[in-house]
């Protein structure tokens, strides 16, 4: 006897738009949700399987037993199977059983459960998102933080190893105890938002998260849904943003996950040419079925609904575009066009974009990860973009970071790596990463990308990140990278945080939390990150000192910064052409003795009426070696101020 009740909590309306590719909060209709029938409570459960034969619920309330209880097929063609168990309650472990039309009986987990257990059967478990939210202040007034005019600093971390426990150091910490640490950490650090890496539930540990099964589910490895909810709440409720890593590319052919869901390829295309993904070995999804870009829409507004997220970034994105993305000819189709465009998966990025934006607008923000020149993919969709808020400018990190390998001597064959990111760094919204994917996999660390001895390397690195915070774009520095962790990178286990005791570590992070403050309290900075108005050159072609001088302006015209760097081992007396009328001042120097420097001053010698390289005025500047410096234009009382308006 069937012990599954008639229910459902799909209109008429709904199913259309599902079938449409047009319903952007399925997590409200399918999946396990707490229900009542005829004044008795019990669970109602629905899920897409339009290729079965016969699904049903098994789990610990029946011993596993696939005859028990069998979901009805709905009678309109859409492929759902839905029904109401009584009795059933939160914590209830349950699957499908989903019985293919060749008779094989497939065990899969709920696509849209909100939780997984951790073990080899990883079932689901009836489970809730509700949770007391006390972020209101932050929610009304982020768009402030969250807009491209605003400061946008990003601290990227991995949850299972950014800390962990001194006397177990194999256990994972829980989400509230990760918050007791870190929030405090990112207040005084400067940090404007985190970046989470995957917490979307996933079984293989070193996918560090990017191989998804459980797309609605945070993972039980830190704790419940409200856990995670703690901890987005408590950055929230100290002016703190959340960004989530999402992973829409792919997933993996775990037998309890996405692949061959019903017995058919549901969600990933059947084509291997566009469904497999030939480096990762993982399936991906089929942009071009409508039911599967509502799963992937709802799961977007998932978190952004229900954990308060304040941005996606987007992974994987370039395998996404590209046909021929880690494929050799032949293994690939072009598109109807004869190009190698994605063209379901461009249409797909544009849905999702516009949805998120019309559901939430400017208070939360999309970020790709992307690594070629497509085009426009920050422009709105309107305007033939893909419609991202921003893009991660991965030009600009492989450039900068081969540029600091290089010995002194050869630097000056390589100048141009540090001056070409101008060239088009305004032709999107740029993110400047530097990443996780730079510290991993014999890459060596940040610190050790460095030339030189361990002084040198040590400069490097803090003029490196001078030279980041005053380049347009935001910002975005993964964890121990703050501090100058000395290994790659290890998911296994905790960042180095006894490197702290020693000088050159503790300038290290001193640097980066004065660059974080200076970055966020200074509007030449941020104002026009993302206008061309905000960025000029003063010596961009001295080739053989390895000194690069720039201006950073905000929108009123006294809002002006000049940043030199001097990327040579040696001191400088360096003349610089300047706009009469002004006068400037040191506002940080890389080199100082707090961050562990030489402790070189960097002094204006001396300002001159002549000219200088196109200017009618000079100053002369002390500036300490491997150095960035950063000076702040001053009024005096003697001159009047004009805006700058020289070109180079």
């Amino acid at each position: 006897m069937n012990s599954v009740k008639t229910y459902t909590l799909f209109t008429d309306h709904d199913v259309y738009l599902f079938k449409e590719g047009r319903h952007y909060k399925l997590y409200g209709k399918f999946g396990a949700h707490s229900a009542e029938k005829e004044g008795v409570k019990g669970v109602y459960f629905s899920v897409w399987a339009p290729n079965a034969k016969k699904v049903s619920v098994i789990g610990n309330f029946n011993n596993w037993n696939h005859k028990d209880h069998i979901l009805f097929p709905r009678w309109d063609g859409s492929g759902i199977w839905e029904g109401f168990i009584d009795g059933l309650t939160w914590g209830t472990l349950y699957k499908y059983a989903i019985e293919t039309q060749g008779g094989e009986i497939l065990e899969k987990s709920d696509p849209y459960a909100l939780s997984w257990e951790q073990n080899i059967q990883a079932a689901s478990l009836v489970s809730t998102t509700w949770y007391e939210w006390n972020d209101q202040e932050w929610m009304d007034k982020r768009w402030q933080k969250n807009r491209l005019e605003a400061p946008l600093s990003v601290y990227e971390l991995h949850l299972g190893s950014w800390l962990r426990d001194g006397d177990y150091p194999d256990r994972f910490l829980n989400y509230r105890d990760i918050a007791k640490k870190l929030v405090p950490y990112i207040k005084e650090m400067g940090f404007t938002h985190v970046e989470f890496m995957p917490v979307m539930e996933y079984p293989y540990e070193p996918s560090w998260g990017y191989q998804i099964t459980g797309f609605y589910a945070a993972t039980s490895r830190f704790g419940s849904p409200q856990d995670l909810m703690f901890l987005i709440d408590e950055l929230h409720q100290n002016n703190i943003g959340v960004i989530l890593d999402w992973v829409p590319s792919h997933f993996p052919g775990d037998a309890n996950g996405l692949h061959r869901f019903d017995g058919s390829y549901l969600y990933e295309h059947e084509d291997p040419r566009k469904g497999f993904h030939p480096d990762w070995k993982s399936h991906i999804f089929n942009y071009g079925r409508n039911e599967v870009k509502s799963f992937l829409i709802s799961n977007a507004m998932f978190w952004l609904d229900r954990y308060h997220a304040d941005g996606l970034r987007v992974d994987a994105v370039t395998s996404m575009l590209h046909l021929d993305y880690s494929r050799n000819e032949g293994e690939w189709e072009p598109n109807i066009y004869g190009t190698n465009v994605n063209l379901e998966a461009k249409t797909f990025l544009q849905e999702f974009n516009t949805a998120v934006y019309k559901e939430f607008g400017n208070n939360i923000m999309t970020i790709a990860e992307e690594s070629s020149d497509f085009p426009m993919l920050t422009k709105p969709v309107h305007d033939g973009g893909v419609g991202f808020g921003m893009k991660w400018m991965m030009g600009w990190m492989h450039d900068t970071l081969d540029y600091f390998k290089e010995d002194f001597v050869n630097r000056k064959f390589h100048h141009h790596k540090l001056t070409f990111a101008s060239m088009y760094m305004y032709n999107e919204n740029y993110m400047m990463p530097l990443s996780h994917d730079e510290v991993v996999h014999g890459k060596a660390s940040l610190i050790y990308k460095m030339k030189g001895d361990e002084w040198q390397k040590f400069a490097n690195l803090r003029t490196l990140y001078v030279y980041m915070y005053t380049h347009p774009g935001a910002k975005l520095l993964f964890m121990g990278d703050e501090f100058g962790q000395t290994s790659e990178w290890n998911f296994t286990r905790s960042l180095d945080w006894h490197l702290l005791k020693y000088p050159v570590h503790k300038g290290m992070q001193e640097i980066v939390k004065e660059l974080n403050h200076l970055y966020t309290s200074d509007s030449a900075f941020y104002e026009n990150q993302f206008d061309k108005h905000g960025f000029q050159w003063v010596e961009a072609d001295d080739l053989e000192n390895s000194v690069y001088v720039y201006l950073r302006k905000g929108k009123k015209k006294d809002d002006v910064a000049m940043v030199a760097l001097n990327l040579a081992p040696k001191v400088l007396d360096y003349k610089i052409g300047i706009p009469a009328g002004t006068h400037w001042e040191v506002v940080l120097n890389s080199d100082d003795e707090k961050y562990s420097g030489s402790g070189v001053e960097p002094e204006i010698l001396e300002e001159k009426y002549e000219e200088w390289r196109g200017y009618p005025k000079s100053m002369t500047v002390k500036l300490p070696p491997l150095a960035g410096i950063i000076l702040r234009q001053k009024k005096d009382k003697k001159y009047k101020l004009h805006r700058i308006k020289h070109k180079r």
